[in-house]
């Protein structure tokens, strides 16, 4: 082991990750209907990007599971499907996993070795356009909600759909107060950058990008501006950067661009269509890899700030990842490649873990 390595494994023992985004959830419905005996996550479960030991091999202290659905008539009923199969994983393997609600709670979950497991809901959708939805699903855990998904709904717009209302409406602002109120912070991933804008002219409280990179590096819509980036860090919030191959390359971002129009039946943003892209397209696929990742963490600490960064990783969100993260067992690889970027062990120790904390923290106090 190197002396990079070791000083790493020795950080994260003391500073676990606390990951913004994974969506094992519906990789886990698609794979098996939610069936926590077809696949035993006590072990290799080599289907999806996460199990049980790969998350303590990754030094993952705590993970935001994310509560994703399609955005269809039945989004509140299959979210609520999602949060019991959350809660159902964590009853299953209870010397492993803690549900916990706040920064207080993870701290002490890590603190009796366990993966503290939280929750956000990944789009305004599984709602309803009801606050007492909103409202329920906080009581019932659910820590943050991505105000929109891949496509807009009636009180907000998205990155990836035509432009409805140039932000919020009336509703949408109404929407973000409520979260305040309650405690539930507000995440712009996924959101247009005049959503991001508006909702950060709206919010009493630190908002969070629960998994997006920096537009500047890699220009699609659904990474943060580097205005935003500046705006964030005055309201105290967190950007967890992401590790998407197609929010984080630019050259694999023009790739898709010519793949789509050679072969416009297929959907980049499908992930069923993803992996048949490279054998549709006569154009070889470019490698993805830790560099191009560690560019937007550079570029999101030089803009933002160090005390407003965080990891949101996206695994089980996308079928493929960048060379060097595969999966959950990778966080190491990244603060070994910013440990030789020069980040020092207190700027690691808050990108593990602490700023993230510190805005729950900060939740909870805006809500009373």
């Amino acid at each position: 082991m190197t002396t990079s390595e070791a000083r790493v494994r020795q950080l994260l023992q003391e500073h676990p990750v606390v990951d913004g985004h994974n969506d094992l959830p519906i990789a886990f419905y698609e794979l098996c209907d939610y069936d926590l005996d077809a696949h035993d996550l006590s072990g290799p479960v080599p289907q999806v990007h996460t199990d049980l030991p790969r998350l303590r091999e990754g030094h993952v202290g705590a993970q935001f599971w994310s509560l994703w659905v399609p955005q269809d008539a039945d989004a509140v009923r299959r979210t609520f499907e999602q949060l019991d199969f959350v809660r159902r994983l964590v009853e299953r393997f209870p010397a492993d996993l803690e549900l916990t609600s706040s920064a207080d709670d993870v701290e002490a979950a890590i603190k009796a070795d366990r993966i503290a497991s939280l929750m956000g809901m990944e789009g305004g959708h599984s709602i309803g356009e009801s606050l007492g939805v909103l409202r329920v699903m906080r009581a019932l855990g659910v820590r943050y909600m991505t105000l929109t998904h891949n496509n807009n709904v009636s009180w907000a717009d998205s990155a990836t759909d035509e432009p409805m209302l140039g932000g919020l409406n009336d509703f949408g602002e109404e929407v973000v107060r409520e979260m305040n109120r309650i405690g539930m912070l507000v995440d712009l991933s996924h959101v247009s950058p005049d959503t991001m804008r508006h909702a950060l002219r709206v919010t009493s409280a630190p908002v969070i990008f629960s998994h997006s990179s920096a537009r500047a590096v890699c220009d699609v819509p659904r990474n943060a501006p580097d205005d935003v980036l500046e705006t964030l860090a005055r309201n105290e919030g967190v950007c967890m950067v992401t590790f998407v191959p197609a929010f984080v390359s630019q050259r694999y971002v023009d790739w898709i661009a010519g793949a789509r129009e050679a072969v416009p039946e297929l959907n980049p943003l499908n992930p069923a269509d993803q992996l048949k892209l490279a054998d549709a397209y006569d154009v070889p696929k470019p490698e993805v890899t830790l560099d191009d990742v560690v560019e937007h963490f550079e570029h999101v600490r030089g803009i933002a700030g160090v005390d407003h960064i965080g990891i949101g990783g996206d695994y089980d969100g996308c079928p493929e990842f960048p060379t060097g993260l595969a999966d959950v067992a990778s966080y190491p690889r990244l603060f070994e490649a910013l440990a030789d970027r020069g980040w020092n062990d207190a700027e690691l120790a808050k990108l593990a873990g602490g700023n993230i904390l510190r805005v729950l923290r900060a939740s909870d106090e805006a809500a009373g």
